[in-house]
């Protein structure tokens, strides 16, 4: 899959699920989801992995071809007022377990085959 930011994110929402993030619900399919999107955006289509401290906790997403990739932005009610700090993988890594990284990123695959 070429990185056409649209599709990408369609089939993210297609993939996310309880066993890629505990947070999920039906209602709110990005909840807790960025650890995990961001880690298999950034091992796909590689770029840059970037955080905003939030109440929470750090929020975690992509740039890029030098443009901001927040796939998990709508788990939140009020706007983010990004930062764009640089984060490593292991920062990542921190909020989601290596079986989410799998299952994220078996049916991100699953459903990127079924739709192209």
């Amino acid at each position: 899959m070429s990185f056409d930011p649209d599709a990408v994110h369609r089939t993210l929402r297609k993939a996310w699920s309880l066993s890629t993030a505990s947070q999920w619900t039906a209602s709110n399919p990005a909840a807790g989801q960025c650890n995990v999107t961001s880690l298999l955006i950034h091992e796909l289509f590689g770029g840059d992995l970037l955080k905003t401290p939030l109440p929470a906790g750090d929020h975690f997403y992509n740039r890029i071809d030098g443009k901001r990739y927040d796939f998990t932005a709508s788990q939140f009610d009020q706007p983010i007022a990004y930062v764009d700090l640089p984060a490593s993988r292991a920062e990542a890594e921190l909020g989601a377990t290596e079986h989410e990284l799998a299952e994220l990123r078996t049916a991100f695959e699953e459903r990127s085959a079924s739709s192209g």
